[in-house]
C-alpha cells in the first residue's frame, strides 16, 4: 500500500495557480479543494491540477460551511449534497470528503439522512468518506460508532483532533470504539488535537509529543484496516488551519507559527512515519 498527501485549500491565500505551485514545491501529491460553482474558477482549478499532475480530493459541506445552518432540515442538507455531488461528478475527482449532517439531530434522523446520501454518492461512482467533524453528525466517537454499525456502507474521513476536544482527552480511552470505526477509514486529516483544542500550536514542539504520538497510533490503526481491506493507496491531508485553530499572540494577533511550514512538517513527518510503519508490516 502506498500513501498520497494532499494540500488543503483551507487557509490558502491567492488563487489556485499559486496554491498549486506551492503544493508542488512542498512535496504534495494532490489538492483537497471544494469544487467551485463558477465556470471560470473551475477552469482555473483544472488548469492548476493539470499543470502539476495533481489529482483532487473534492470537499463537500452540506447546508453551510464547516458549521451547518442549525435551521436546515435533513431534506435541505440532502438537496445541497445532491447539487454539490453533481458538480463534482461533472468536474471529476479521485474521491470526496464530506462534512455532513448536524450534531443536534437524533440518531434515527441521522441514519436516514446518511443512508440517502450514501445511495446518491454510489450513483456518482466516486468514493466518498464522511468526516468526523465537530458540529456535524459524526462529532464524537460514540455517535460515529452507532452510525457505522447502522450503515455498512458508511466510510470515514478520520479527523481525530475533533474528538479530542469533544471528549476533553486523548481518545486512547476509547480503544473499543476505535477498533469499530478504524475499518471504515478511507481518508485521514493529519491534524494533532489535544484535550482543550483541535490544534496544538506546533506538532514538532516537545510539549506536544504525547499528543502527536497518540494521533500516530490511531492513524496506524486506520492504515492497518485499509491494508487489510486490500486498498493499494491511502490518502492523508495535513490539515492545520486558521480561523481560530492557529494560535495567536494576544493583542497583536500574530500567529505563533507559520501555517504552511506546519503542514509541510506534518507531510514530511507522516511520510517518514508511514514508511517505518510499512516496513514493520
Amino acid at each position: 500500500m502506498n500513501i498520497r498527501f494532499y494540500r488543503t485549500f483551507w487557509g490558502a491565500r491567492g488563487g489556485y495557480a499559486d496554491f498549486a505551485a506551492e503544493a508542488k514545491a512542498d512535496g504534495y501529491d494532490g489538492l483537497e479543494v471544494p469544487v467551485p460553482a463558477e465556470p471560470d474558477k473551475q477552469a482555473a482549478l483544472r488548469a492548476a491540477l493539470d499543470e502539476h499532475g495533481f489529482d483532487l480530493i473534492a470537499e463537500i459541506c452540506t447546508a453551510g460551511s464547516y458549521v451547518p445552518d442549525r435551521r436546515a432540515s435533513p431534506a435541505q442538507h440532502l438537496d445541497d449534497f445532491s447539487r454539490k455531488l453533481e458538480r463534482i461528478e461533472a468536474f471529476g475527482a479521485r474521491q470526496i470528503n464530506c462534512m455532513a449532517g448536524c450534531d443536534a439531530w437524533p440518531l434515527a434522523q441521522s441514519v436516514d439522512f446518511f443512508g440517502k446520501a450514501i445511495a446518491l454518492a454510489q450513483t456518482a461512482g466516486i468514493p466518498i468518506s464522511f468526516e468526523t467533524h465537530r458540529s456535524r453528525t459524526l462529532f464524537n466517537p460514540w455517535v460515529t460508532r452507532d452510525m457505522v454499525l447502522a450503515l455498512p456502507d458508511l466510510y470515514l474521513t478520520c479527523d481525530f483532533s475533533h474528538w479530542c476536544v469533544v471528549c476533553e482527552r486523548l481518545i486512547d480511552t476509547e480503544a473499543d470504539v476505535l477498533e469499530i470505526v478504524a475499518p471504515r477509514a478511507r481518508h485521514i486529516h493529519g491534524r494533532v488535537g489535544y484535550d482543550q483544542g483541535p490544534q496544538v500550536p506546533h506538532p514538532a514542539a516537545p510539549e506536544h509529543a504525547a499528543a502527536l504520538a497518540a494521533h500516530q497510533r490511531w492513524w496506524e490503526l486506520c492504515w492497518a484496516s485499509m491494508q487489510a481491506a486490500g486498498l493499494t493507496v491511502c490518502t492523508l491531508t495535513p490539515e492545520f488551519g486558521p480561523d481560530g485553530y492557529l494560535h495567536e499572540q494576544p493583542f497583536t494577533g500574530m500567529p505563533v507559527a507559520d501555517l504552511r511550514q506546519i503542514n509541510r512538517w506534518m507531510l514530511q513527518t507522516e511520510r517518514a512515519h508511514f514508511s517505518r510503519w510499512q516496513q514493520a508490516h
